[in-house]
């Protein structure tokens, strides 16, 4: 990996850091703030379907993503974390149930509006064809925020609430050198040598044609689309539900203790660190995607098994699961997802058409959490169970089958094998000479 880029990669990340960061630490605190406020099962899942966990950040993506590729991967960054800062500062300092959820909203948009652009940047500037290397790394930044955000919430559990709004304090401090970092990014080249070509033959190509009409009637945007729409928004629904829910679950319906809780999620976001890292970023570019694709997704699917039918009652399958899940995740559909939609979209729609399927995958995250704490607490956690496992053959069968043939490709080559030439910019043709 060239040494720009893994500056600029690192930099980037951090918002992948508070992406996740955010949405544990809201999740770490729920059961307090369910206490504090008094909230309902309907209000509880209300937040967790406004926040950056769902539909905060869908609203986000499809604000950020055009606006992305209209005036660049670093407009973005101008902005953005100063947003991040006023959500996070709102929660910190909640004294009602409006202010925290305007917090959550406001948190989620700000999140939304970063990953497109972020994954987009981090694509273009990899070296060669290392990609998956560098989504690694920020994957890898995604992964470490809970776990830090685990170990914060064990270390500050005493405190009660007054911690988990320390927390929240954490993350604006985070987002403030995030923000002093980022602004001062580079433009990718990539994104400037289209905007240079658009001038250059105005509107005579499809290369200049409006964006987001050639995404939605060309046959070949359309057929990724729904592919990684169906891999990662059904993923996104059990991975979703267990980063709002899961210490919810764990203390509500398992009925362990704070530090139980605690303890099992850091296991789970060690491993998804350590296997993003080892595993994604080193292997990505090297092994068969559909066959590491899978590995990934069998073990996802086999730890929700685990935790459907021995999970409340044997203390080994709670560890087992979190075993499971936490290397799965970091080879799973996430990693895959961040990689295939900077592959398999041209510039002059990579960010929009990232944003347009972030929106689906947190709006259906969203609907999903207004009903996953009523589902657990009248139907059952069994019934919740099943539900996961299903949704998780269904993710495993459509990348199985639809895998793309990206690895060893350079960018310029997969758009001309997707889509032709015409969707080159004449910097990109000369690369293929």
């Amino acid at each position: 990996m060239a040494e720009g880029s893994l500056k600029s990669t690192v930099r980037v990340s951090i918002t992948n850091f508070l992406d996740s960061g955010s949405i544990v630490a809201g999740s770490v605190g729920l059961t307090m703030w369910t206490k504090h406020f008094g909230l309902s099962t309907l209000e509880v899942g209300v937040l967790g379907a406004l926040s950056a966990n769902a539909f905060g950040a869908a609203l986000g993506a499809v604000i950020g993503g055009p606006l992305s590729d209209k005036f660049g991967r670093r407009f973005i960054y101008v902005y953005d974390m100063l947003v991040y800062m006023i959500g996070t500062l709102l929660v910190a300092f909640a004294n009602s149930f409006a202010m925290l959820l305007a917090g959550f909203i406001v948190i989620g948009i700000a999140v939304g509006a970063g990953v497109p652009a972020s994954w987009s940047y981090i694509g273009e500037t990899a070296a060669g064809t290392e990609r998956a290397k560098n989504i690694g790394v920020s994957q890898f930044a995604w992964s470490l925020g809970p776990a830090v955000i685990f170990i914060a919430a064990l270390l500050l559990n005493p405190l009660g609430l007054l911690g988990n709004r320390l927390i929240f304090g954490g993350l604006t401090i985070v987002a403030f050198i995030a923000w002093n970092l980022q602004r001062t990014l580079p433009e990718s080249q990539d994104w400037l040598d289209q905007k240079a070509e658009e001038k250059r033959v105005g509107h005579k190509s499809a290369i200049n044609a409006h964006p987001y009409r050639t995404l939605f009637s060309n046959k070949t945007s359309i057929k990724w689309l729904l592919f990684l729409i169906g891999v990662y928004a059904l993923w996104n629904l059990v991975a979703g539900s267990q980063g709002m829910f899961l210490p919810y679950i764990f203390e509500s319906v398992v009925k362990l203790d704070a530090t139980q809780s605690s303890l099992l999620n850091i296991l789970i976001w060690v491993l998804t660190a350590l296997s993003t890292y080892f595993g994604f970023a080193k292997f990505g570019d090297k092994v068969d995607h559909r066959f590491f694709f899978g590995v990934g997704a069998i073990m996802s699917l086999l730890s929700w098994i685990l935790l459907t039918f021995w999970g409340m009652s044997q203390s080994w399958a709670l560890w087992a699961f979190a075993a499971l899940w936490g290397i799965s995740a970091g080879i799973g559909a996430q990693a895959w997802y961040a990689l295939w939609a900077t592959e398999l979209f041209p510039t002059q729609f990579r960010a929009g058409s990232q944003g347009i399927m972030f929106f689906i995958v947190r709006a259906s995250a969203g609907l999903y959490s207004i009903f996953v704490p009523t589902i657990m607490a009248q139907l059952g956690f069994s019934v919740g169970g099943y539900i996961m496992i299903g949704i998780l053959i269904v993710s495993l069968i459509i990348g199985l089958i639809w895998t793309p043939q990206t690895r060893g490709k350079s960018l310029e080559e997969i758009t001309k094998e997707q889509y032709g030439e015409e969707f080159l910019n004449e910097d990109q043709k000369k690369k293929l000479q």
